[in-house]
């Protein structure tokens, strides 16, 4: 049978120790990382929610379209009969006494006619029913410009008072909208604030859900990344196998072969070496 020879370079024997070790905890590692349910590391429940001040903030939207009665308020104070809804309960009454006194005065200024008729000599006579009829006439048109200036200065304050309702009810439509607004920005601003900071502990709680879970194939590469350098800088040791085995003789005949050579290499000059032979016996 011929003889196979085979050489090989093993590592030391605690290299060898450690990466035995190191595999199957690498195995192992790689294993759980396979079977892990990556929905747990990264699922919605790792999302924070809006937080309570901005859940107000959204309920409170809805009210943004509370000044919609201001603007009918407002509305219904314009229009050519708007102003009817502001006229003083009391100006006819006003009107009507006013116009009493009026005539009351007026009234006193026939007598002092008379009083001139007779002492031009005129009483009874035309010219004094002239100075009557003017005189009338004359009341009349100021009883009438007095009455129309008194219904003049109602209607005018009516529409005063119409106009500035009208802009009331705008002004206090704005200022609940820029109230509401600015309490809903407020709330929006806060529970953003809370949002934020409730989804740092989340990211913090998966952040820490992610290391455990890859803790132990970190673990592994660390441990392979320390042996690395020992298995490629320190030297193997060699080792020779031989198939098949030497038998008794072929070991004997190695060493008288090693013997006769060390024998010429002393005596280079001296008769040839002696042949031992399997017995022992040099010739």
């Amino acid at each position: 049978m011929a003889e196979v020879q085979q050489t090989q370079v093993i590592p030391a024997p605690f290299i060898q120790a450690a990466a035995e070790q190191y595999l199957p905890q690498l195995a192992s590692a790689v294993g759980g990382i396979k079977g892990l349910d990556v929905s747990k590391l990264y699922g919605p429940e790792f999302v924070a929610g809006p937080s309570q001040l901005q859940q107000q903030a959204e309920q409170l939207a809805t009210g943004l379209g509370g000044y919609q009665p201001y603007l009918q308020a407002a509305q219904a104070a314009t229009g050519p009969q708007a102003y009817q809804a502001y006229m003083s309960p009391y100006q006819q009454s006003v009107m009507e006494e006013t116009l009493k006194q009026y005539d009351i005065q007026a009234q006193k200024g026939l007598p002092v006619l008379a009083a001139q008729a007779i002492q031009q000599g005129a009483y009874g006579g035309g010219r004094e029913g002239v100075q009557r009829a003017e005189y009338q006439t004359q009341s009349d048109l100021n009883r009438a410009l007095l009455q129309a200036n008194l219904l003049q200065q109602g209607y005018g304050q009516a529409q005063q008072q119409a106009q500035q309702n009208y802009l009331n009810q705008l002004n206090l439509g704005q200022n609940v909208q820029n109230l509401l607004g600015s309490q809903i920005s407020g709330l929006a601003t806060l529970g953003a604030q809370q949002q934020a900071q409730r989804q740092a502990e989340i990211s913090a709680q998966q952040q820490l859900a992610y290391e455990q879970a890859y803790q132990p194939l970190k673990a592994a590469q660390i441990y392979g990344a320390g042996i690395q350098p020992l298995i490629s800088g320190y030297p193997g040791q060699t080792q020779v196998t031989q198939t098949p085995s030497p038998t008794a003789l072929q070991t004997a005949l190695g060493a008288a072969s090693t013997l006769a050579g060390i024998y010429r290499a002393f005596n280079p000059t001296q008769a040839p070496a002696p042949v031992i032979n399997i017995g022992g016996k040099v010739q």
